[in-house]
């Protein structure tokens, strides 16, 4: 009997994802954004790291590039979603972070900043100098959504721009 209960509590170990095991290294694992291409290590400030169900972790620059995540794996569940808090570039939940939406910094991949902190003293900082208004995770996630055509659409003017850049030099 006692064989019994650790063998399935090991076999437990393997059948529950562990989300943090992805969050000291995910960088490593995941380097680029599958989206849009920006290298996360770059954009440590503004990662986000989202653990479905299936225990696969998927890595984004971005809430902007989550949000595009998640609308494309609508069958997936996530079960925790890490983003880099803006002044230590550590991973922090993001349903526990302290997130800045709007002000006058312009944010990853849209133009309308969703930045999150680890204490709402520092997110508090960041908005008497930069403005916007503190908020939750399920209000910036809907801003995320409601913003996506206008940031879509800024991307592809500016990556048009470059193109048209490109072969100008030619």
């Amino acid at each position: 009997m006692k064989g019994f209960i650790v063998i399935a509590v090991i076999l437990s170990c393997f059948l529950v994802p562990v989300p943090f095991a992805y969050s000291h290294d995910d960088v490593t694992q995941v380097p680029a954004c599958k989206y849009c291409g920006m290298n996360r290590e770059t954009f440590a400030h503004s990662r986000v790291l989202t653990v479905y169900a299936d225990g696969k972790p998927e890595g984004t620059c971005s809430l902007h590039c989550a949000a595009v995540d998640m609308a494309l794996n609508i069958d997936r569940d996530p079960v925790q979603i890490m983003v880099g808090d803006y002044n230590s570039k550590t991973l922090v939940d993001a349903e526990k972070a302290f997130w800045v939406l709007g002000g006058s910094k312009p944010g990853v991949m849209t133009k309308r900043g969703k930045w999150a902190f680890s204490t709402k003293e520092s997110a508090e900082a960041f908005i008497a100098q930069n403005g916007g208004v503190l908020a939750n995770f399920d209000t910036v996630i809907k801003a995320a959504f409601e913003d996506m055509y206008q940031d879509t659409k800024m991307i592809r003017e500016r990556r048009a721009q470059k193109r048209k850049a490109l072969d100008q030099k030619k």
